[in-house]
């Protein structure tokens, strides 16, 4: 067994050299920055203690951020997972031309996020968007989509619900096919019928698959950027100023490096706590 500690360490040592300097570090370097704050009197750093936490959370646009945040996930995410589960079902069926289909379903993973963004904000163009000439055809008059406080975030959940749904259908699509095929035959001696088989037989074989893919989802959504930097700048009236746009904003718009520090620490632990509730629940259904 030591003769092949060299060969371990030798396929060991250098990512996890990749995780600490990528990961780690970056972490801990952020809550050091967050515990201090630049004195413009003093032209000096100064420790601040938890003066910028306290800071943060008083502040009004902060805490409409995570409320955007936490409503934009307790929306989008039950939507991502049952499409794209969805998705996944309709791919799995032997039809004719599903090859075109699933190849259909994989271009909006291949096409990068800053490219799909810009191009559903040339489709929602309130002046010249093809959105606003199919209304029209219907006798509705223009809409503001992503100019309106009351519509943005709701397009904002579409384009993120488009841009993941074929993504994690691969997921579920891997999770389907490991679902040994002796399982279904016995479903169908016994005669059960599709939903049967899917309730009793499916869905059980998939509560990891369900588990990784929901715990995912929370990631991603909770440091959804791109959308808001592309098309919204978190507007219209702070309707779409989410927590990753609220801290770069602070970082590199106001110069606060010190209080987005402390806004990714409370990102952090938030996505802690709601990835500890997540699996505690999935836990108890497995």
């Amino acid at each position: 067994m030591k003769r092949h500690y060299p060969v371990v360490a030798a396929f060991l040592i250098p990512a996890m050299a990749l995780l600490v300097i990528f990961k780690i570090y970056p972490i801990l370097l952020g809550i050091y920055d967050s515990l201090f704050s630049y004195s413009f009197v003093n032209k000096a750093t100064l420790f601040a203690g938890l003066d910028n936490y306290i800071t943060v959370l008083k502040d009004a646009s902060f805490q409409n951020s995570l409320k955007v945040t936490l409503f934009f996930n307790v929306i989008v995410n039950p939507i991502q997972v049952v499409l794209s589960f969805g998705l996944a079902l309709l791919l799995m069926v032997k039809l004719k031309g599903q090859r075109v289909f699933r190849t259909v379903h994989i271009i909006p993973i291949t096409v990068s996020f800053t490219i799909a963004c810009t191009l559903w904000g040339v489709f929602l163009s309130p002046e010249q968007g093809l959105m606003n000439s199919i209304l029209n055809l219907f006798g509705i008059s223009n809409q503001a989509f992503l100019n309106n406080s009351k519509q943005a975030l709701a397009w904002v959940m579409v384009i993120a619900t488009w841009k993941g749904l074929g993504y994690w259908a691969l997921f579920f699509i891997t999770g389907l096919e490991e679902i040994p095929s002796q399982l279904y035959e016995a479903a169908s001696i016994d005669g059960a019928g599709y939903w049967k088989t899917l309730r009793y037989v499916t869905l059980p074989q998939m509560k990891r698959t369900f588990k990784f893919v929901i715990i995912s989802d929370t990631i991603s959504n909770f440091i959804l950027f791109v959308p808001a930097y592309i098309l919204t700048g978190g507007g219209p009236e702070g309707s779409t100023d989410f927590l990753m746009y609220r801290i770069y904003r602070t970082a590199y718009k106001y110069s606060n490096i010190n209080q987005a520090s402390a806004m990714i620490v409370i990102l952090l632990l938030l996505l802690v706590v709601i990835i500890g509730i997540e699996s505690y629940l999935l836990r108890e259904r497995e």
